[in-house]
């Protein structure tokens, strides 16, 4: 009724034509286009309650970065196994786009990917501001893999920075994460340019370096000795690379590509490493020669 979201940006005043209703049905009657928000880890308990009240032909669009748990599929993966929708109407947004910063109309640019290059052109315009534009791709998959990726990749930097690494390090792992996502992107079929674009160095740099990032704060708390189950209870908001960073790695292993930073990662959050053994577990690696893929 006040057009405000006293919990994330009290400070500013919704949109007059922006309603809110937890009726499903109510929100989703006659919507061309359904833009879908949750934690990765809800979204398909979720959509199996709201899966009849989609429009016919209506467009599903994903702005979640994370990989589900169990399954290892990307969240286009889990829509289409749900709703049994095709691909040409499942899309993907994904860029360096905090939402603090959005919210403010701070300019900022995104990436809009789905199969059917129709569809995404469509909403490419329907996005476009004065402040926020998108650019699009049909490269579904590279474009969900960097969003998924970059979170684990933020928390890894948080640790660093929480550590008091300076940034040297960080650059390093930015660097070397991004060579991460780009060779798990390339072996499930993803366009390796899409790396350098803003689904994926974008994003990966605006999510490592701003303090708005709920990833890299998550990482900061454990990098100055909180717990993990302390860093939980502080941080109270949706941390997908906590949630992410098993099932990427998994995913990982299934095609076998090497994720050395994840594999950290995981051993910090799920398997009671210091995050100060991060460091020496990175350094103590063998030389190799670098490439973009290596």
């Amino acid at each position: 009724e006040e057009h405000l979201n006293s919990v994330y940006h009290p400070e500013i005043t919704l949109p007059a034509k922006l309603h809110a209703t937890t009726d499903a049905s109510k929100a989703l009657a006659g919507a061309s286009i359904v833009v879908l928000a949750l934690p990765s880890q809800v979204l398909r308990a979720n959509l199996k309650i709201w899966k009849d009240e989609l429009a016919p032909g209506s467009v599903l669009v994903s702005l979640m970065k994370g990989i589900e748990f169990g399954t290892s599929l990307r969240m286009s993966e889990v829509i289409a196994e749900v709703t049994a929708v095709e691909p040409g109407r499942i899309a993907v947004i994904s860029g360096p786009n905090l939402a603090g910063e959005i919210a403010r109309r701070q300019p900022t640019a995104t990436t809009v990917a789905c199969a059917d290059e129709a569809s995404a052109l469509a909403l490419q315009e329907a996005c476009t501001t004065d402040y926020f534009r998108p650019y699009w791709t049909t490269d579904v998959v590279g474009t969900e893999i960097g969003g998924a990726v970059k979170n684990v990749i933020a928390l890894a930097n948080g640790i660093a920075v929480g550590m008091g690494l300076g940034e040297n390090s960080q650059a390093s792992l930015m660097t070397r994460g991004l060579a991460e996502m780009a060779r798990l992107g390339v072996a499930l079929g993803a366009d390796p340019l899409t790396f350098q674009g803003l689904a994926g160095v974008g994003d990966l740099v605006a999510t490592c370096q701003s303090p708005l990032s709920r990833n890299r704060s998550f990482g900061e708390n454990l990098g100055r000795g909180l717990t993990v189950e302390q860093t939980i209870e502080v941080t109270k908001q949706t941390c997908e690379g906590y949630k992410s960073c098993q099932p990427i790695l998994d995913l990982a292993k299934l095609h076998d590509v090497e994720m050395p930073i994840t594999e950290q990662v995981v051993a910090v959050l799920h398997h009671g490493q210091s995050p100060k053994m991060m460091a020496s577990a990175f350094m103590s690696r063998d030389t190799k020669r670098e490439s973009a893929l290596n």
